[in-house]
């Protein structure tokens, strides 16, 4: 993935950093709108997966909306270049503060979660004259099959409202004179793999319609969530998620009302490949076990190894060597967790190397933190200070 002209300018740049290939995301942008207008379908990208400003105005310039999860992601995203009748809001806890933010800059929807959020959302709306649509995130019981800190479609999942409540739900909404219902909502997890939940999920929709029917309501708009996964493995084989064969899933088993728009909420799908956070050797040290590569990133940097025990792929970018040695590649942070991976194979590996964790333009920089009063690492795009 990177040239030799390229792994030059890195050499010359503190680091630890992000890097960022803004044509890798660009060709990713143009596949998923090639597949989503095939039907007239309409993304939101979330914000939650990557917030960086110049991330963002490349995604708004696509003309797709923002799929939200706080009141400061509104206030980005429509900074950034996201019309607010793009942008859907959800998340279980929204404050007060957040949602009169999201209803004064009249945003397309609030994705709700629970009876009680959706009655503050009226009062609020009230006082500020206004009438807010919602769409309401049911939970439909699905089984993401992905690594259970990001399965958020099951019975017990914090988010979402029981399918089992719905109708009492809406029967209270429907009541409610500063309230628009326009939609369903669902998101079952991400970095899904398998297609089968997702058809799941069109069945479960498929029936849930069919009981706001017996009910006498149509809605709308049909929210499908996102979650697709990307390859961690082999980035560069498979640099750009098969959205094509998602989307044609959906619209094969999905039944789509006469005027219904069916909306999805892509993130890491949109961004994980684009981004590689870039570090440097500080020390190799044998023990009794294992020999420690010491790079400068810790998990303040990237998170998601010591979170969830995630993998990326790793890469020595300063060496041709064919000899390779087994390392505990670790951080500096104080703490035991902060290891990128052990047992990971690299070529003999010194002092001064430059290591490439690949597949990080996804949970890596919007999740960076001061911890041990480290700084943030910087970003680039084609070796551009951002």
């Amino acid at each position: 993935m990177f040239s030799q002209e390229l792994i030059s300018k890195f050499e010359n740049t503190p680091t630890p950093f992000y890097y960022y290939d803004t044509e890798l995301l660009n060709k990713t942008l143009q596949t998923l709108k090639k597949a989503v207008d095939k039907y007239g379908y309409f993304v939101h990208y979330a914000v939650k997966a990557n917030a960086n400003p110049e991330i963002l105005k490349i995604i708004s310039s696509y003309g797709f909306g923002a799929d939200c999860v706080s009141g400061n992601e509104v206030s980005m995203a429509i900074k950034c270049g996201f019309p607010a009748s793009k942008v859907v809001f959800a998340g279980v806890g929204k404050s007060d503060a957040e949602i009169i933010t999201a209803l004064k800059n009249e945003i397309f929807c609030f994705n709700c979660e629970s009876i009680q959020e959706i009655e503050v959302i009226n009062q609020l709306a009230s006082n500020m004259g206004k009438t807010a649509n919602i769409a309401l995130r049911l939970n439909p019981g699905i089984d993401a099959h992905t690594n259970k800190c990001i399965n958020t479609g099951l019975e017990d999942s914090k988010f979402g409202i029981n399918f089992n409540l719905m109708e009492d739900v809406v029967k209270q909404v429907v009541k409610m004179s500063n309230i628009k219902l326009i939609g369903l909502h669902f998101h079952i997890g991400s970095q899904i793999l398998d297609p089968e939940p997702y058809r799941l999920l069109c069945i479960r929709s498929n029936e849930m319609q069919q009981k706001l029917e017996s009910m006498g309501l149509s809605l709308p708009e049909i929210n499908l969530g996102g979650g697709l996964g990307v390859d961690y493995y082999n980035p560069d084989q498979n640099p750009i998620p098969d959205f094509e064969s998602l989307i044609d899933l959906i619209n094969k088993n999905l039944i789509q009302k006469s005027e219904q728009r069916v909306h999805f909420e892509f993130g890491r799908a949109v961004v994980a490949q684009c981004g590689t956070m870039i570090a440097r050797v500080l020390y190799t040290k044998k023990a009794s076990k294992t020999t420690f590569a010491i790079v400068d990133a810790g998990f303040n940097d990237l998170v998601r190894p010591a979170l969830y025990g995630s993998y990326h792929k790793i890469e020595n970018l300063s060496t041709k060597s064919q000899d390779v040695e087994n390392y505990d590649i670790v951080g500096p942070i104080c703490e035991s967790t902060d290891v990128f991976a052990q047992g990971y194979q690299l070529p003999q590996t010194k002092r001064g190397d430059l290591i490439a964790f690949r597949s990080a333009g996804a949970y890596g920089e919007i999740m960076a933190s001061r911890y041990n009063l480290r700084d943030f690492a910087k970003s680039y795009f084609f070796n551009q200070e951002k």
